[in-house]
Protein backbone atom coordinates (compact mmCIF):
# COMPACT_ATOMS: atom_id res chain seq x y z
CA UNK A 1 0.00 0.00 0.00
CA UNK A 2 1.33 3.41 -0.94
CA UNK A 3 0.82 6.19 1.59
CA UNK A 4 -0.61 9.29 -0.13
CA UNK A 5 1.87 12.12 -0.23
CA UNK A 6 1.18 15.36 1.54
CA UNK A 7 0.08 17.74 -1.21
CA UNK A 8 0.89 21.42 -1.22
CA UNK A 9 -0.49 23.52 -4.08
CA UNK A 10 1.38 26.69 -3.04
CA UNK A 11 4.90 25.41 -3.50
CA UNK A 12 5.80 25.68 0.19
CA UNK A 13 5.54 23.46 3.26
CA UNK A 14 2.11 22.31 4.33
CA UNK A 15 0.80 23.96 7.47
CA UNK A 16 -0.23 20.77 9.23
CA UNK A 17 1.27 17.53 7.82
CA UNK A 18 -0.44 14.24 8.61
CA UNK A 19 1.04 12.26 11.49
CA UNK A 20 2.63 9.67 9.21
CA UNK A 21 4.58 12.44 7.48
CA UNK A 22 5.33 14.66 10.48
CA UNK A 23 6.79 11.72 12.44
CA UNK A 24 8.01 9.62 9.53
CA UNK A 25 11.55 9.32 10.95
CA UNK A 26 10.27 7.98 14.27
CA UNK A 27 7.98 5.49 12.53
CA UNK A 28 10.83 4.23 10.34
CA UNK A 29 13.12 3.86 13.35
CA UNK A 30 10.45 1.96 15.24
CA UNK A 31 9.78 -0.35 12.29
CA UNK A 32 13.51 -1.11 11.97
CA UNK A 33 13.89 -1.89 15.67
CA UNK A 34 10.58 -3.71 16.08
CA UNK A 35 11.12 -7.48 16.26
CA UNK A 36 7.84 -8.37 17.94
CA UNK A 37 4.89 -10.12 16.24
CA UNK A 38 2.74 -7.82 14.11
CA UNK A 39 -0.92 -8.41 13.28
CA UNK A 40 -1.65 -8.86 9.58
CA UNK A 41 -1.05 -5.63 7.60
CA UNK A 42 0.12 -3.70 10.66
CA UNK A 43 3.19 -1.54 10.10
CA UNK A 44 4.28 -2.00 13.73
CA UNK A 45 3.66 -4.45 16.55
CA UNK A 46 1.19 -3.44 19.27
CA UNK A 47 4.16 -2.87 21.59
CA UNK A 48 5.78 -0.48 19.11
CA UNK A 49 2.49 1.36 18.48
CA UNK A 50 2.16 1.98 22.22
CA UNK A 51 5.79 3.15 22.39
CA UNK A 52 5.12 5.54 19.48
CA UNK A 53 2.22 7.14 21.36
CA UNK A 54 3.73 7.19 24.84
CA UNK A 55 7.32 7.99 23.91
CA UNK A 56 10.59 6.43 24.95
CA UNK A 57 14.03 5.50 23.62
CA UNK A 58 15.08 2.76 21.21
CA UNK A 59 18.21 0.63 21.72
CA UNK A 60 20.07 2.68 19.10
CA UNK A 61 19.40 5.87 21.06
CA UNK A 62 16.56 7.17 18.87
CA UNK A 63 14.19 9.21 21.01
CA UNK A 64 10.47 8.71 20.38
CA UNK A 65 8.56 11.81 21.44
CA UNK A 66 5.36 11.32 23.44
CA UNK A 67 2.19 11.91 21.43
CA UNK A 68 -0.12 11.28 24.39
CA UNK A 69 0.57 12.12 28.02
CA UNK A 70 -1.70 10.03 30.19
CA UNK A 71 -2.19 6.59 31.74
CA UNK A 72 -0.24 3.88 29.92
CA UNK A 73 -3.03 1.36 30.38
CA UNK A 74 -5.45 3.50 28.34
CA UNK A 75 -3.10 3.39 25.35
CA UNK A 76 -2.45 -0.33 25.79
CA UNK A 77 -6.18 -1.11 25.86
CA UNK A 78 -6.80 1.06 22.78
CA UNK A 79 -4.00 -0.61 20.80
CA UNK A 80 -5.04 -4.10 21.88
CA UNK A 81 -8.62 -3.39 20.81
CA UNK A 82 -7.46 -2.57 17.29
CA UNK A 83 -5.67 -5.93 17.17
CA UNK A 84 -9.02 -7.71 17.68
CA UNK A 85 -12.22 -7.59 15.64
CA UNK A 86 -13.74 -4.96 17.93
CA UNK A 87 -13.90 -1.34 16.80
CA UNK A 88 -12.51 1.35 19.11
CA UNK A 89 -14.54 4.27 20.49
CA UNK A 90 -12.51 7.07 22.08
CA UNK A 91 -14.81 8.96 24.42
CA UNK A 92 -14.07 12.09 26.41
CA UNK A 93 -14.60 15.76 27.04
CA UNK A 94 -13.60 18.27 24.37
CA UNK A 95 -9.86 18.79 24.30
CA UNK A 96 -8.85 15.40 25.73
CA UNK A 97 -6.86 14.53 22.56
CA UNK A 98 -9.36 12.08 21.05
CA UNK A 99 -8.72 13.17 17.47
CA UNK A 100 -4.98 13.42 18.10
CA UNK A 101 -4.82 9.88 19.51
CA UNK A 102 -7.04 8.56 16.72
CA UNK A 103 -4.79 10.03 14.03
CA UNK A 104 -1.58 8.72 15.58
CA UNK A 105 -3.03 5.25 16.13
CA UNK A 106 -4.03 5.04 12.45
CA UNK A 107 -0.63 6.37 11.35
CA UNK A 108 1.26 3.82 13.45
CA UNK A 109 -0.96 0.85 12.63
CA UNK A 110 -1.66 1.42 8.93
CA UNK A 111 0.78 4.12 7.87
CA UNK A 112 -2.17 6.23 6.68
CA UNK A 113 -4.39 8.41 8.86
CA UNK A 114 -6.35 9.95 5.97
CA UNK A 115 -9.18 7.41 5.68
CA UNK A 116 -11.41 9.79 7.62
CA UNK A 117 -15.14 10.50 7.88
CA UNK A 118 -15.82 13.81 9.62
CA UNK A 119 -19.10 13.56 11.49
CA UNK A 120 -21.54 16.46 11.33
CA UNK A 121 -25.30 16.89 11.50
CA UNK A 122 -25.29 16.77 7.69
CA UNK A 123 -23.13 13.66 7.19
CA UNK A 124 -24.96 11.44 4.65
CA UNK A 125 -24.96 7.66 4.57
CA UNK A 126 -22.80 7.79 1.43
CA UNK A 127 -19.92 9.15 3.51
CA UNK A 128 -19.81 5.86 5.42
CA UNK A 129 -20.96 3.41 2.71
CA UNK A 130 -20.37 4.58 -0.87
CA UNK A 131 -21.57 7.10 -3.42
CA UNK A 132 -21.88 7.25 -7.19
CA UNK A 133 -20.19 9.05 -10.04
CA UNK A 134 -23.42 10.26 -11.62
CA UNK A 135 -21.89 11.00 -15.02
CA UNK A 136 -20.67 7.41 -15.21
CA UNK A 137 -23.93 6.13 -13.76
CA UNK A 138 -26.07 7.92 -16.37
CA UNK A 139 -23.79 6.95 -19.22
CA UNK A 140 -23.29 3.27 -18.43
CA UNK A 141 -25.62 2.35 -15.57
CA UNK A 142 -24.69 0.91 -12.16
CA UNK A 143 -21.22 -0.65 -12.15
CA UNK A 144 -18.15 -0.84 -9.96
CA UNK A 145 -16.58 1.84 -12.16
CA UNK A 146 -19.43 4.21 -11.27
CA UNK A 147 -19.15 3.50 -7.56
CA UNK A 148 -17.27 5.99 -5.37
CA UNK A 149 -15.94 4.20 -2.27
CA UNK A 150 -16.09 5.87 1.13
CA UNK A 151 -13.01 5.95 3.37
CA UNK A 152 -14.56 3.09 5.35
CA UNK A 153 -15.07 1.01 2.20
CA UNK A 154 -11.48 1.64 1.13
CA UNK A 155 -10.22 0.59 4.55
CA UNK A 156 -12.24 -2.63 4.35
CA UNK A 157 -10.86 -3.44 0.89
CA UNK A 158 -7.24 -2.69 1.78
CA UNK A 159 -7.09 -3.95 5.37
CA UNK A 160 -6.53 -0.48 6.80
CA UNK A 161 -7.72 1.59 9.77
CA UNK A 162 -10.64 3.93 9.10
CA UNK A 163 -11.54 6.87 11.34
CA UNK A 164 -14.93 8.43 12.13
CA UNK A 165 -14.71 11.72 13.98
CA UNK A 166 -17.54 13.05 16.20
CA UNK A 167 -19.70 9.95 15.79
CA UNK A 168 -22.50 11.31 17.99
CA UNK A 169 -22.93 14.33 15.72
CA UNK A 170 -23.95 12.03 12.85
CA UNK A 171 -27.71 11.39 12.49
CA UNK A 172 -28.79 8.15 14.18
CA UNK A 173 -29.94 6.42 10.97
CA UNK A 174 -26.58 7.15 9.35
CA UNK A 175 -24.70 5.91 12.42
CA UNK A 176 -26.50 2.60 12.17
CA UNK A 177 -25.09 1.98 8.69
CA UNK A 178 -21.97 0.95 10.62
CA UNK A 179 -23.69 -1.96 12.35
CA UNK A 180 -23.39 -4.46 9.49
CA UNK A 181 -19.88 -3.25 8.71
CA UNK A 182 -18.69 -3.79 12.28
CA UNK A 183 -20.61 -6.97 13.06
CA UNK A 184 -20.50 -8.87 9.75
CA UNK A 185 -17.37 -7.14 8.38
CA UNK A 186 -19.33 -6.78 5.16
CA UNK A 187 -20.64 -3.84 3.16
CA UNK A 188 -23.53 -4.87 0.86
CA UNK A 189 -23.95 -3.14 -2.51
CA UNK A 190 -27.55 -4.07 -3.35
CA UNK A 191 -27.57 -2.02 -6.58
CA UNK A 192 -24.98 -4.42 -8.02
CA UNK A 193 -25.94 -7.55 -6.12
CA UNK A 194 -22.44 -7.55 -4.64
CA UNK A 195 -20.70 -6.93 -1.36
CA UNK A 196 -17.32 -5.81 -0.07
CA UNK A 197 -15.84 -8.04 2.59
CA UNK A 198 -13.28 -6.63 4.96
CA UNK A 199 -9.83 -8.13 4.63
CA UNK A 200 -7.64 -8.80 7.63
CA UNK A 201 -6.15 -5.67 9.10
CA UNK A 202 -9.35 -3.64 8.81
CA UNK A 203 -10.64 -1.85 11.88
CA UNK A 204 -12.30 1.42 12.77
CA UNK A 205 -11.63 4.14 15.33
CA UNK A 206 -14.46 6.49 16.26
CA UNK A 207 -14.41 9.50 18.56
CA UNK A 208 -17.29 10.97 20.52
CA UNK A 209 -17.69 13.91 22.82
CA UNK A 210 -19.01 13.58 26.39
CA UNK A 211 -20.74 16.94 26.04
CA UNK A 212 -22.72 15.63 23.04
CA UNK A 213 -24.72 13.05 24.96
CA UNK A 214 -28.29 13.42 23.88
CA UNK A 215 -27.42 14.98 20.50
CA UNK A 216 -27.45 11.69 18.59
CA UNK A 217 -26.95 8.94 21.16
CA UNK A 218 -25.54 5.68 19.87
CA UNK A 219 -28.04 2.86 19.63
CA UNK A 220 -27.36 -0.05 21.95
CA UNK A 221 -26.78 -2.26 18.90
CA UNK A 222 -24.05 0.04 17.60
CA UNK A 223 -22.46 0.69 20.99
CA UNK A 224 -22.03 -3.07 21.48
CA UNK A 225 -19.82 -3.14 18.40
CA UNK A 226 -17.30 -0.84 20.05
CA UNK A 227 -14.86 -1.22 22.87
CA UNK A 228 -15.06 2.17 24.62
CA UNK A 229 -11.96 3.83 26.02
CA UNK A 230 -12.48 7.04 28.00
CA UNK A 231 -9.73 9.64 27.68
CA UNK A 232 -9.60 11.65 30.91
CA UNK A 233 -8.53 15.21 31.48
CA UNK A 234 -4.91 15.49 32.70
CA UNK A 235 -4.77 14.23 36.27
CA UNK A 236 -2.39 16.86 37.64
CA UNK A 237 -1.46 20.46 36.83
CA UNK A 238 2.08 19.32 36.08
CA UNK A 239 0.84 16.82 33.49
CA UNK A 240 -1.32 19.45 31.83
CA UNK A 241 1.53 21.98 31.78
CA UNK A 242 3.71 19.31 30.16
CA UNK A 243 1.09 18.60 27.47
CA UNK A 244 0.54 22.29 26.71
CA UNK A 245 4.29 22.98 26.58
CA UNK A 246 4.94 20.12 24.16
CA UNK A 247 2.11 20.98 21.78
CA UNK A 248 2.85 24.71 21.88
CA UNK A 249 6.47 23.93 21.03
CA UNK A 250 5.42 21.79 18.06
CA UNK A 251 2.93 24.38 16.82
CA UNK A 252 5.40 27.20 17.36
CA UNK A 253 8.01 25.47 15.19
CA UNK A 254 5.49 24.86 12.40
CA UNK A 255 4.51 28.56 12.52
CA UNK A 256 8.14 29.73 12.70
CA UNK A 257 7.58 31.35 16.08
CA UNK A 258 10.73 31.90 18.15
CA UNK A 259 11.18 29.53 21.10
CA UNK A 260 10.26 31.08 24.40
CA UNK A 261 11.57 29.08 27.36
CA UNK A 262 10.70 31.98 29.65
CA UNK A 263 7.05 31.40 28.77
CA UNK A 264 6.70 28.42 31.09
CA UNK A 265 5.40 30.69 33.87
CA UNK A 266 2.59 31.93 31.63
CA UNK A 267 1.78 28.40 30.49
CA UNK A 268 1.50 27.38 34.13
CA UNK A 269 -0.72 30.40 34.81
CA UNK A 270 -3.09 29.59 31.92
CA UNK A 271 -3.35 25.98 33.06
CA UNK A 272 -4.03 27.08 36.65
CA UNK A 273 -6.82 29.45 35.60
CA UNK A 274 -8.45 26.84 33.37
CA UNK A 275 -8.24 24.07 35.97
CA UNK A 276 -9.61 26.22 38.79
CA UNK A 277 -12.57 27.48 36.77
CA UNK A 278 -13.16 24.00 35.35
CA UNK A 279 -13.11 22.36 38.81
CA UNK A 280 -15.07 25.11 40.55
CA UNK A 281 -12.49 25.56 43.29
CA UNK A 282 -9.06 27.15 43.70
CA UNK A 283 -5.98 24.95 43.72
CA UNK A 284 -5.63 25.21 47.49
CA UNK A 285 -9.26 24.16 47.96
CA UNK A 286 -10.12 27.26 50.01
CA UNK A 287 -12.35 29.19 47.61
CA UNK A 288 -15.37 27.86 45.78
CA UNK A 289 -15.81 29.19 42.26
CA UNK A 290 -18.55 29.27 39.66
CA UNK A 291 -17.70 27.44 36.46
CA UNK A 292 -18.35 29.13 33.11
CA UNK A 293 -20.27 27.53 30.26
CA UNK A 294 -17.17 26.69 28.20
CA UNK A 295 -15.14 23.50 28.55
CA UNK A 296 -11.77 25.22 29.21
CA UNK A 297 -10.01 22.17 27.80
CA UNK A 298 -6.34 21.46 27.39
CA UNK A 299 -6.75 22.08 23.66
CA UNK A 300 -8.06 25.58 24.39
CA UNK A 301 -5.13 26.24 26.71
CA UNK A 302 -2.78 25.26 23.87
CA UNK A 303 -4.61 27.69 21.57
CA UNK A 304 -4.41 30.53 24.10
CA UNK A 305 -0.68 30.08 24.66
CA UNK A 306 0.10 29.70 20.95
CA UNK A 307 -1.78 32.91 20.20
CA UNK A 308 0.08 34.61 23.05
CA UNK A 309 3.41 33.51 21.59
CA UNK A 310 2.41 34.97 18.24
CA UNK A 311 1.55 38.28 19.94
CA UNK A 312 4.87 38.29 21.78
CA UNK A 313 6.81 37.49 18.60
CA UNK A 314 5.15 40.00 16.29
CA UNK A 315 4.17 42.82 18.63
CA UNK A 316 6.44 42.38 21.64
CA UNK A 317 9.97 41.40 22.52
CA UNK A 318 9.48 37.68 21.93
CA UNK A 319 9.01 36.86 25.62
CA UNK A 320 5.58 35.54 26.60
CA UNK A 321 4.09 37.87 29.22
CA UNK A 322 0.75 38.17 31.10
CA UNK A 323 -0.62 40.70 28.61
CA UNK A 324 -0.07 38.24 25.76
CA UNK A 325 -2.34 35.56 27.27
CA UNK A 326 -4.96 37.66 29.07
CA UNK A 327 -7.10 38.35 26.00
CA UNK A 328 -7.03 34.72 24.94
CA UNK A 329 -8.10 33.56 28.38
CA UNK A 330 -10.94 36.08 28.39
CA UNK A 331 -12.13 34.81 25.00
CA UNK A 332 -12.00 31.18 26.15
CA UNK A 333 -13.83 31.82 29.42
CA UNK A 334 -16.53 34.27 28.32
CA UNK A 335 -18.67 32.31 25.86
CA UNK A 336 -21.97 33.56 27.28
CA UNK A 337 -21.51 37.37 27.38
CA UNK A 338 -23.92 37.79 30.29
CA UNK A 339 -23.35 34.92 32.72
CA UNK A 340 -19.73 34.08 31.91
CA UNK A 341 -18.52 37.68 32.13
CA UNK A 342 -19.83 37.92 35.70
CA UNK A 343 -18.10 34.65 36.60
CA UNK A 344 -14.82 35.87 35.10
CA UNK A 345 -14.94 39.24 36.85
CA UNK A 346 -15.58 37.55 40.20
CA UNK A 347 -12.62 35.25 39.63
CA UNK A 348 -10.35 38.14 38.69
CA UNK A 349 -11.29 40.21 41.74
CA UNK A 350 -11.43 37.45 44.35
CA UNK A 351 -8.61 35.16 43.20
CA UNK A 352 -6.28 36.82 40.68
CA UNK A 353 -6.12 40.13 42.56
CA UNK A 354 -5.07 38.49 45.82
CA UNK A 355 -2.58 35.97 44.45
CA UNK A 356 1.12 36.62 45.02
CA UNK A 357 3.08 37.22 41.83
CA UNK A 358 -0.04 37.76 39.72
CA UNK A 359 -0.22 41.56 39.81
CA UNK A 360 0.87 41.98 36.17
CA UNK A 361 -1.68 39.40 35.12
CA UNK A 362 -4.36 41.14 37.17
CA UNK A 363 -3.64 44.45 35.45
CA UNK A 364 -3.69 42.77 32.03
CA UNK A 365 -7.04 41.14 32.79
CA UNK A 366 -8.46 44.48 33.90
CA UNK A 367 -7.27 46.14 30.69
CA UNK A 368 -8.71 43.57 28.27
CA UNK A 369 -11.94 43.31 30.25
CA UNK A 370 -12.56 47.06 30.42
Amino acid sequence: MTVPETTDTTGGEVLRPHAEHAFADELRALAAADDRPRPVRWRLSPWAVALYLLGGALPDGTVITPKYVGPRRIVEVAVTTLATDRALLLLGLPGTAKTWVSEHLAAAVSGDSTLLVQGTAGTPEEAIRYGWNYAELLAHGPSRDALVPSPVMRAMSEGMTARVEELTRIPADVQDSLITILSEKTLPIPELGQEVQAVRGFNLIATANDRDRGVNDLSSALRRRFNTVVLPLPATPEAEVDIVSRRVGQLGRSLDLPPGPEGIDEIRRVVTVFRELRDGVTADGRTKLKSPSGTLSTAEAISVVTNGLALAAHFGDGVLRPGDVAAGILGAVVRDPAADRVIWQEYVETVVRERDGWKDFYRACREVGA
